[in-house]
């Protein structure tokens, strides 16, 4: 009897633990999509407002206006 008890409690640990991962990445993708848009806006803004000037963003030095060549990624 107690190796039935046992066996239920780890397949409800098992569902659990799989609902988890989900849950988890679920709220992982939300997060990167925020942090996705909201670095987006700042790249608008900083274009805006300091046309000619660098911003330094995770993935590299971004050069927008002014200068020979216009913009784009060093």
């Amino acid at each position: 009897m107690g190796s039935i008890v046992s066996a239920i409690g780890g397949a409800i640990m098992a569902i659990i633990s799989a609902i988890a991962g989900i849950l988890e990445t679920i709220v992982s993708v939300i997060v990167t999509i925020i942090l996705t848009i909201f670095d987006v806006i700042l790249d608008i803004i900083c274009c805006r407002c300091f046309t000619g000037g660098y911003r330094t963003g995770r993935r590299g030095r971004y050069r927008f206006g002014g200068g020979r060549g216009g913009g784009g990624a060093y």
